[in-house]
């Protein structure tokens, strides 16, 4: 998922020691709070081993990212398809751990505690990335169809880079199977992306904190 597939801003404001969680965009009937902007940068920056980065460039990806996410709720509720692949989320951040932390639940927890962040909300964020790339599949592969002459014409465009990633695999044929796979990825998150603009144009998009539009 280049949708990724998917994530901090400060999640709250302090004033007068108190924590002030505002609404910061209005999708349709749902409000994205400042916490929600704080929960999604903490996540997505643990997940792709970045610093953390509170910038307002970053609060705004991460608004623009749950933007997506309410649009895709709301698809999903009408559908009644909304299954959250528990088990599988798990083999995922059993993976993860094993993968960054050697298998050290005392390392990985450290980490998130670091970064304001619980293992039952990054088991969350898992569980939702995993609903997010079945919705895309599901939804934006049927009718996908690649043809030989289309992966001739890839390999010809990016022979050598191809090449260079799978060596001994000379020819369009040796890498037929990998070709398809690619071109038909790049297709399906096109038509992802086109749904997204045309999602957003039929939903009211209200920004409550104007630094972060």
């Amino acid at each position: 998922m280049t949708w990724g597939l998917g994530i901090i801003a400060i999640a709250s404001m302090l004033q007068g020691g108190t924590v002030i969680d505002q609404i910061a965009v209005v999708v349709g009937k749902h409000a994205i709070k400042t916490s929600d902007i704080g929960r999604d940068l903490r996540v997505t920056q643990f997940l792709n081993g970045q610093p953390p980065d509170a910038s307002v460039a970053q609060r705004r990806m991460a608004v623009e990212r749950l933007i997506d996410q309410e649009l895709i709720r709301s698809d999903l509720a009408q559908s009644g398809n909304a299954t959250r692949l528990t088990a599988e989320a798990k083999a995922v951040l059993d993976q993860l751990r094993a993968e960054r932390f050697q298998n050290s639940e005392n390392r990985m927890t450290a980490e998130l505690g670091r970064r304001g962040l619980s293992a039952a909300q990054l088991l969350d964020q898992l569980q939702w990335q995993l609903v997010v790339l079945r919705f895309i599949d599901q939804r934006f592969r049927p009718g996908v169809i690649v043809s030989d002459e289309e992966v001739r014409a890839y390999y010809e465009q990016h022979a050598a880079e191809l090449n260079r990633q799978y060596p001994g695999n000379n020819t369009p044929e040796d890498l037929m199977p990998r070709i398809r796979e690619i071109v038909e990825g790049e297709r399906i998150n096109r038509n992802f992306e086109d749904w997204l603009q045309q999602a957003r144009k039929t939903v009211r998009i209200e920004y409550k904190l104007g630094e972060l539009q």
